[in-house]
């Protein structure tokens, strides 16, 4: 596929494989799924292995960058045919937004899904966010697999206190990049949300750590005999989430559905401008059929906040890009895994 620099849309029913051209982008740039923890999910059923290649050019650089995805092995990447050791050695070289339907309910799912959000954007924007947070989650799988063995080997207890080092090390680290995100989230976050709302409401994002990051040592250590008993590390940043706070009011327990949408809508267009702003560059924005889980107003919202960026917007009919007057640079239609430029 040649891509146009302006607005991409692949059009097509449902179940045809738009998605996962878009997925496939996003895999490209992240060495992520969206969506899938699992490379094995990634490959198509039958199959042991898939290729994406993907061609970007940026400040007139030319970078081919090749995921090679296996059922049973970890992945292979390469950037202009040299192969990496590390994820964030891709980071850098084309920044990506992924906006789905399952975004609209970041705001009232559970932590886990809040938690990804960040990690996902941190990680392309952040190099030394990727070496804290991999070392952090290495050091809570060794802890945990640690507190299972005590029930048979309560001897090894003492080597708790290395691994708690490691944790604090860590850990703290990622308590202060995360937060320093979420305050450069809220310097851009409550314009866009005023707009959208109709100057009614300010939009606060407030981080909620696990841990204090002050006293983290002193807590894992308080947390020890309770953690022992539950054969799991009850304490860190791997527990963190954020909140939303409209007017005072967090919209996690008390928003209305429109809220919640208006405030998934509004973290989405604050990540791009957020990316501009640390990288100097607009990021590839990939709209996986938003526009049919928004009302008319936030549909006009958002397509008048991207138009100056390079985007690829899936969805299954055209109307209500030109019932919108939107400028559409390139369609593609796809069809059972096949797709065919139509212009």
């Amino acid at each position: 596929m040649d891509l146009s620099q302006g607005t991409n849309i692949l059009c097509g029913d449902n179940a045809q494989g738009k998605t996962n051209i878009l997925e496939s982008m996003y895999v490209c740039c992240t060495t992520k799924s969206h969506r899938s923890s699992k490379d094995r999910e990634l490959i198509r059923f039958g199959q042991d292995e898939s290729h994406i290649k993907l061609f970007v050019r940026k400040d007139q650089v030319p970078y081919r960058i090749d995921m090679h995805l296996k059922k049973n092995k970890p992945k292979g990447v390469a950037v202009n045919g040299i192969p990496i050791r590390r994820a964030s050695e891709l980071f850098g070289i084309v920044n990506v937004v992924f906006f789905s339907p399952e975004d609209l309910n970041i705001i009232k799912n559970g932590p886990a899904e809040r938690r990804r959000f960040i990690d996902l954007e941190l990680c392309q924007l952040n190099k030394l966010y990727v070496h804290s947070l991999v070392q952090y989650n290495r050091v809570v799988t060794q802890r945990n697999k640690l507190l299972k063995e005590l029930a048979f080997h309560p001897e090894y207890e003492a080597t708790l206190d290395v691994w708690d080092m490691q944790m604090v090390q860590y850990g703290t680290e990622v308590m202060k990049y995360r937060r320093e995100f979420i305050e450069e989230l809220n310097g851009i976050i409550g314009s866009i949300h005023r707009q959208l709302s109709g100057e009614k409401e300010q939009l606060t994002i407030i981080y909620e750590p696990h841990a204090d990051q002050e006293r983290f040592a002193e807590e894992l250590a308080e947390s020890r005999g309770q953690d022992i008993r539950q054969k799991t590390s009850l304490t860190g940043p791997h527990r963190d989430d954020i909140s939303f706070s409209v007017n005072g009011i967090d919209i996690r327990k008390f928003g209305s559905q429109g809220q919640q949408r208006t405030t998934a809508l509004s973290l989405k267009l604050a990540e791009i401008e957020l990316v501009k702003k640390l990288v100097r560059d607009y990021p590839i924005l990939l709209l996986d059929d938003v526009l049919s889980e928004l009302d008319s107003s936030r549909q006009e919202q958002l397509l008048a906040g991207i138009g100056h960026i390079q985007t690829v917007i899936t969805c299954t009919g055209l109307d209500e890009f030109v019932n919108h007057r939107f400028p559409i640079d390139k369609v593609f239609r796809v069809t059972n895994g096949t797709v065919v430029s139509e212009n």
